[in-house]
């Protein structure tokens, strides 16, 4: 289990995490009219992780079975050259992207670069019908045009304040801390 920052507060218990994922699975389904071409991808680490809660939400709510993949983004960050030494992930789909409602699942949205580089990945993959971003958490701070479609917690931050998303499924606790430090 990974230990919080020294000094953190935590600003989402696990209850508070569950309710968040189920609201969001319920609008995702009612914004797609349906499950119908949904296809939930989740970007490494922890949102592959919130893309399966998502799935089974909506799975338990008796709606069916929502295609679910992973989506490596680590080619096409546009940090790679200060940070080239990175481990490359695998995508793995669960069908073909052409013609679907891509939901792209990520843990919090900063600055919007992850995004960005998850939009290019997609692109490269095919063509969906249309794409969706669900964040547990915006944070605030853009530096794209970007914005998330399903958020389960807007969490006003200073720049220097972290965010640290911890789940079950890669930390062996689930809870949301804010902290000062580095700004990620």
């Amino acid at each position: 289990m990974t230990e919080p920052p020294t000094g953190a507060r935590v600003v989402l218990d696990s209850g508070e995490i569950t309710r968040a994922i189920t609201r969001m699975a319920h609008e995702i389904v009612e914004s797609n009219r349906g499950i119908e071409g949904l296809m939930l991808l989740g970007i490494p680490t922890r949102g592959v992780p919130l893309a399966e809660r998502l799935a089974g939400v909506i799975e338990r709510s008796g709606e069916g079975t929502v295609p679910l993949g992973r989506l490596d983004i680590t080619m096409y960050r546009d940090d790679l050259r200060q940070h080239p030494t990175r481990q490359v992930g695998r995508t793995q789909l669960p069908g073909s992207v052409d013609g679907a409602t891509v939901v792209l699942v990520d843990d919090v949205l900063f600055s919007g670069r992850s995004v960005a580089a998850a939009l290019d990945a997609l692109k490269d993959l095919g063509r969906p019908r249309a794409v969706r971003l669900a964040v547990l958490v915006d944070r605030g701070h853009r530096q794209l045009p970007i914005r998330a479609d399903h958020v389960g917690k807007n969490l006003p931050t200073a720049a220097g304040e972290r965010v640290g998303v911890r789940l079950d499924e890669t930390d062996g606790q689930t809870e949301v801390t804010i902290s000062r430090g580095d700004a990620g």
